[in-house]
């Protein structure tokens, strides 16, 4: 049980990665970077 939820976690960070501004750590300020893997988030969970 633990292990399918460890894989979906490491998963989804993988796909949160292919965002350049995300894998950078754009943005040095904690409510940006938050900011940017919201969008991202939400750009990728209409496509799972």
């Amino acid at each position: 049980m633990h292990y399918a939820r460890r894989n979906e976690v490491e998963r989804l960070i993988n796909r949160l990665k292919s965002f350049r501004a995300v894998a950078t750590g754009f943005g040095k300020r904690a409510f940006v970077f938050h900011g940017t893997v919201t969008v991202a988030a939400v750009r990728l969970w209409p496509r799972s």
